[in-house]
């Protein structure tokens, strides 16, 4: 398994419920794929560089895992299609492997 990292936007209106949901579908994704989550690290309301949808801030949070290569497209897949985030990014960390 690789180390990889996964920064996540989401409305800083949306309420802790909804915010939570994410995290479980982000948790389950990666069980599913055998991928164990390292470290959860909520940096909470920042200001984003450029408006997004009408945003001007947003709540990050940044999650360090371990997973197969093979399963990062499908957590692509579901954060694209999750209407609470607003951005995301992975990131293949080779420094933590």
């Amino acid at each position: 398994m690789k180390a990889y990292e996964l920064l996540f936007i989401v409305a800083p209106t949306i309420d802790d419920e909804t915010r939570a949901g994410v995290m479980k579908r982000i948790e389950t994704t990666l069980a599913e794929a055998n991928g164990v989550v390292d470290n959860v690290d909520n940096w909470g309301k920042r200001k984003l560089a450029y408006e997004i949808n009408g945003l001007s801030d947003g709540d990050y949070t940044l999650i360090d895992f371990h997973a197969d290569p093979q399963s990062i497209a499908e957590l692509d897949r579901v954060l694209r299609i999750n209407d609470a985030v607003v951005r995301h990014m992975v990131v293949a960390r080779t420094d933590r492997d």
